[in-house]
């Protein structure tokens, strides 16, 4: 074997090690955001005023549904609902979020309105 050949086998073989040396990072990584509960963010409207909620996933799939349609139905089937509040806050770092405010609940009326909240901000989940 020529040295030139050893060379290009030693590169080969040290990046060979080096990934899979990172591929349990990513895995964990990976991981990690798939075991992670997203917090979905609705806007409560009513004749007076409005507020952001935050449902997870476990509580999106005790009431049956994950989008706004489901959460009106079952408030309106229930008649109650308890949430988490939310409320745009700053981080440390100085960024602003999404994050749980206090825990609240809310009361069926005739003149409600729930609706899906889009929001370009980190969204922090709840308990």
């Amino acid at each position: 074997m020529t040295d030139t050949t050893r060379r290009s086998a030693l590169r080969r073989g040290a990046v060979a090690l080096l990934l899979l040396g990172a591929a349990p990072a990513f895995a964990t990584t990976a991981r990690a955001a798939e075991e992670k509960p997203t917090t979905r963010l609705f806007k409560v409207v009513t004749v007076k005023d409005e507020i952001v909620i935050g449902l997870d996933t476990a509580e999106l799939t005790e009431i049956g549904g994950a989008d706004a349609g489901a959460v009106a139905s079952a408030l309106k089937h229930n008649g109650t609902l308890t949430a988490w509040q939310y409320a745009v806050k700053k981080a440390q770092n100085g960024d602003l979020q999404q994050a749980p405010l206090r825990k609240v609940g809310l009361i069926a009326s005739d003149s409600l309105r729930v609706e899906p909240l889009t929001t370009p901000l980190a969204v922090l989940p709840h308990e």
